[in-house]
């Protein structure tokens, strides 16, 4: 990968990992904790439509694109270690690959879907939404974490490189 590509990927990366931060962020700070003094019924199907909308091609970009583009430069870091601060690139690319995009995968998406089939109204409604704020909210403060780590390890590396 040529320096020039590199610098424009990692500057792509900056840009995803702090659009994905400040939506977790978001979420983590305001959004659930909004939700969690509503009414549980209504609570419920607003998450549920939050989780329909979501999936638009805007965040497919932003949360996809951004897991792609970190796992070329992983790759091609790989390559290329021997070059300076080359640790900073594949951490940070690792960081936002593994708490981001899997924990997002891996956890979030699987509660999602349980929601999904959640009836709102429902004593059962109820049990599924009390996990599930709990855990869902947990994860969503891994990816805060990750992302806004993989902001500083990407600008640190291309201050040090």
């Amino acid at each position: 990968m040529s320096d020039r590509l590199e610098t424009t990927a990692t500057v792509i990366a900056i840009t995803g990992s702090a659009l994905m931060a400040g939506m977790w962020f978001f979420c983590s700070v305001a959004l659930m904790p909004a939700l969690a003094n509503r009414p549980v019924p209504e609570a419920i199907a607003a998450m549920q439509e939050i989780n329909v909308v979501i999936l638009n091609p805007l965040f497919g970009l932003a949360f996809g694109g951004t897991a792609l583009v970190s796992l070329g430069l992983t790759v091609a870091t790989f390559l290329r270690l021997d070059r300076p601060a080359s640790g900073l690139l594949l951490a940070a690319a690792l960081v936002i690959l593994v708490g981001t995009f899997a924990v997002t995968m891996a956890f979030n998406v699987p509660l999602n879907d349980q929601l999904a089939a959640a009836d709102p109204g429902s004593a059962a409604g109820a049990e599924v939404w009390e996990r599930y704020l709990s855990r869902w909210t947990g994860w969503n403060h891994v990816r805060l974490v990750s992302s806004t780590a993989s902001v500083v390890l990407f600008a640190t590396y291309l201050i040090r490189r």
